[in-house]
């Protein structure tokens, strides 16, 4: 085992690591994973769920890519909620309430029933590099471990610090070591690295807890699920969670513990997530509210511990404690375990191509939370590319990419390698330009041709999209071809408060209608047949709905989409010199060459770089 070449190490086992081994080995590569602790593997160290705004279209997208999170997201669920569906498609975000113990057995069994896989229990304390290329790494016990390629997926775990109130220690996580040795050596071979801070709120007994005071939050009437397979099924029974909110009560027994808060006496000193900021930084910050809501989540199906989201914190635990116990239905409240802060190198990802390789050592990548990265969406993401990428790399293939129009995988690695990050990094719908073209209903159409090409998406995916999207372009073809007469349409129209029609018309136009559902059309007699004769499941309905409703914007967005891709298609050389550019700015000087552009497209999100600086690139390079 420890004498042969691996094609591919993955240094880690969290959502990343777990990820990038999976993709290198289903790509037919030789691949160890090497973890500090085997037990956990696919750990949720922070809140037991997949998904939420924009987060759901990134397991979706893993999930159409040939991933795992999201066939593992759903046979461990214990709750499946669709987020947004007031607004539009584009918007809308499923998530899953997960048990958290059974999610790491899942993620365990599957990647022990993959073929090329092989385990490791042990910590990496260093890499083998020779001139300027990956040859392996060293573990602590000193053995030496050879391959072309390496995935460093570390999390939390490089110089791990914990923070409660006035105790700090060594850690990477609860009840475990850090990891040293790595950021020192990547450090000497010439990387910048960071620190940054990220937190988790205390696990309470649930039988301690009066669920008759809070607010019920139950899981979808009709659940959906994640993976467009079908391994998979939407769940028939669900848990609740419930909600709860602090008050000033709860805000000024908090206040009396800030002297002793390391986020407010400098002991911390790295910045944290700003969009999950812990329950003093919102106190802190938002001074003028009374309350705070608290969403209390069971842990799993068979297990009394509670995750109390919204209470992230690192004061002490006697503070915790108290202010707790004045929420409402926690008065009585025991604890499992106290909150925590953990501060943990980084480094900043403007030194990592499109495909996660750093530019300094080939065949060396980095995935998950040591871009600066936070949750676990986004941190299996990188690892889905970082492991195709190894793959292909020792394969000699072209690169696997995707374009910001293509997916939010996509959005997600260009923001971090051409705009870097200075605060752990979240998606949100937001980033996306696009995000009328990357739904969470349309991932399997947009990116499992492109991974079937790679030979990670199987052939029975393939076979199950195109059907889907061969009867949902039929389906959208009919309501055009279709008419319906006054007599049948107008009933429902006035029901709807929307205009009655004079003479026959094409079903499309009224579909089109904001007030006309699926529901009101399948009223009229030739829907209904038509859908009974093609068998349609309810995705090849969903999908045919958007594409009536929203096709003049699908259709506007794809026209900008292919003005930037044109952009993408100016490859800029990777040895350009931008000093020979005297009309470039200062700024756009030294930026470009910091971090050196694919294409004049991706130069033009680089911040500070502005248009005048594009067209200078533009007229350099001829057009």
């Amino acid at each position: 085992m420890f004498d042969r070449e691996y094609d591919v190490i993955v240094v880690g086992a969290g959502h990343a690591g777990s990820e990038a081994a999976a993709a290198a080995a289903n790509l037919g590569c030789s691949t160890l994973l090497i973890t500090m602790n085997l037990q956990n593997i696919a750990q949720m160290s922070c809140n037991p769920a997949m998904g939420g705004i924009a987060k759901g279209q990134i397991v979706r997208e893993i999930d159409a890519l040939g991933g795992y999170s999201g066939i593992i997201s759903d046979r461990t669920a214990i709750q499946f909620k669709m987020l947004n569906k007031s607004k539009g498609p584009a918007m809308w975000s499923p998530r899953v309430q997960s048990d958290r113990m059974r999610f790491a057995e899942e993620w365990r069994i599957m990647l022990e029933q993959t073929l090329n896989l092989d385990f490791y229990q042990d910590m990496v304390s260093g890499l083998l590099e020779e001139n300027g290329e990956i040859k392996g790494v060293r573990t602590s016990l000193g053995i030496e471990i050879k391959a072309k390629t390496v995935v460093l997926t570390n999390g939390t775990f490089l110089n791990g610090l914990i923070h409660i109130g006035e105790k700090q220690f060594g850690g990477g996580r609860a009840g475990e070591k850090a990891a040293t040795g790595i950021t020192e050596q990547l450090i000497e071979f010439g990387f910048d690295s960071g620190r940054m801070k990220t937190g988790t709120p205390p696990r309470v007994d649930g039988r301690s807890l009066d669920y008759s005071r809070m607010v019920e939050q139950p899981g979808d009437e009709q659940p959906e699920k994640f993976s467009y397979s079908d391994v998979t099924k939407p769940l028939k029974e669900q848990r609740s969670c419930h909600m709860t909110y602090t008050s000033l009560e709860v805000h000024e027994l908090l206040r009396e513990g800030f002297d002793r808060s390391p986020m407010f006496n400098g002991r911390i000193k790295s910045i944290g997530p700003r969009y999950c900021p812990s329950i003093e930084d919102k106190i802190n910050r938002f001074a003028d509210k009374d309350r705070h809501q608290l969403f209390v989540e069971p842990e799993g199906w068979n297990t009394v511990e509670v995750y109390v989201n919204g209470f992230s914190t690192s004061l002490p635990e006697d503070v915790q404690f108290k202010a707790l116990k004045s929420v409402v239905g926690f008065e009585n409240v025991k604890f499992f375990r106290p909150g925590y802060a953990i501060e943990y190198d980084y480094f900043p990802p403007t030194q990592l191509t499109h495909t996660l390789e750093t530019k300094l050592i080939s065949g060396l990548f980095f995935a998950g939370q040591i871009n600066g990265t936070t949750g676990y969406e986004e941190a299996a993401s990188q690892g889905l590319m970082a492991g195709i990428n190894a793959a292909l790399k020792v394969k000699e293939k072209e690169s696997f990419i995707l374009k910001r129009s293509e997916a939010y995988i996509g959005v997600l690695i260009d923001d971090l390698i051409t705009k870097g990050t200075e605060e752990p990094y979240r998606m949100f719908t937001s980033r996306a330009e696009y995000r009328t073209l990357l739904r969470q209903d349309n991932a399997d159409f947009r990116l499992t041709p492109k991974s079937h090409e790679i030979g990670l998406a199987s052939d029975s995916r393939m076979k199950r999209m195109e059907e889907k999207e061969a009867k949902a372009i039929a389906f959208v073809q009919f309501f055009k071809d279709t008419s319906v007469s006054p007599e049948e349409a107008n009933p429902i129209l006035e029901e709807k408060k929307s205009s009655p029609i004079n003479q026959s018309g094409k079903m499309f136009k009224l579909f089109s209608r904001p007030q006309i559902t699926l529901e009101d059309i399948k009223h009229f007699t030739k829907v209904d047949e038509y859908i009974k004769e093609n068998n349609l499941d309810k995705e090849v309905l969903e999908q045919t709905e958007i594409q009536v409703k929203y096709s003049g914007y699908i259709e506007k967005e794809k026209n900008n989409a292919d003005k930037l891709n044109r952009l993408e298609n100016l490859k800029i050389p990777k040895d350009f010199d931008y000093s020979k550019l005297k009309s470039l700015s200062f700024e756009a000087r030294e930026k470009m060459t910091k971090i050196k552009p694919a294409t004049v497209s991706q130069a033009s999100r680089i911040s500070g770089v502005s248009p005048s600086d594009i067209s200078v690139l533009l007229v350099y390079m001829g057009r």
